[in-house]
């Protein structure tokens, strides 16, 4: 795993190298001897060029190594000839890492390019929804909001915890247009998710204190 792993990292350079080899041999002793360095070359610099080295981030991203994914993400010089599954996941990450740094304008722009080129995984493009309605939402723009998220139930998103917040977030944008069954329906949704972690579980505590009261 790690000789492939290095042969990934280094697959341009090794790729020139096999090509430079190619023509010294052709130029010696002719072109078919020199054959399989030129198909080498070019399959090393086609493969660079058009997947790329996004499986060398696994082990970084595993380990929190936060700056040696962006190192990766960074080597990455034409991200518009990675292969479109791949540049999908391309942009997935860089929106994640840009979340994480709070720089959501940056982060909506890399969801939105994922979102159009669209995923492999349906699960991976409903968690790229449901990240894209969250920040509607944050800006008060609950009608796209609503929109990213019903495209991310539809999709289908990956865990009951994800799962839980896009029932519960069109719940809040129910109650604010007033539509108080809906509300309550996807509120019901949202518990039947079961969700453990706190702060969504505190969040349908609060929700449940206003939802007993409505009429519908």
């Amino acid at each position: 795993m790690k000789f492939y792993n290095l042969l990934i990292k280094y697959r341009f350079w090794l790729g020139l190298l096999a090509i430079a080899l190619a023509v010294m041999v052709n130029v010696w002793s002719g072109f078919w001897p020199a054959f399989l360095l030129y198909f080498v070359g070019v399959i090393a610099l086609f493969s660079h060029f058009f997947i790329g080295p996004m499986r060398l981030i696994q082990g970084p991203m595993e380990a929190g190594n936060i700056e040696e994914v962006e190192k990766i993400l960074n080597s990455i010089w034409f991200p518009g000839l990675l292969y479109k599954p791949v540049r999908s996941t391309y942009y997935t990450i860089k929106g994640n890492l840009a979340m994480m740094k709070q720089d959501f304008d940056t982060a909506e722009k890399h969801l939105k390019k994922s979102s159009d080129l669209g995923s492999p995984m349906p699960e991976a493009e409903g968690a790229n929804k449901l990240q894209l309605g969250m920040m509607a939402m944050q800006r008060g723009d609950l009608k796209q909001g609503e929109s990213y998220i019903r495209a991310a139930i539809r999709a289908g998103i990956p865990d009951k915890e994800s799962e839980a917040v896009a029932y519960l977030s069109m719940c809040q944008i129910f109650m604010n247009k007033r539509e108080f069954r809906a509300a309550k329906e996807f509120f019901r949704k949202a518990k039947a998710c079961k969700p453990k972690t706190k702060q969504v579980v505190d969040q349908v505590k609060e929700i449940e204190k206003y939802i007993s009261r409505m009429p519908g």
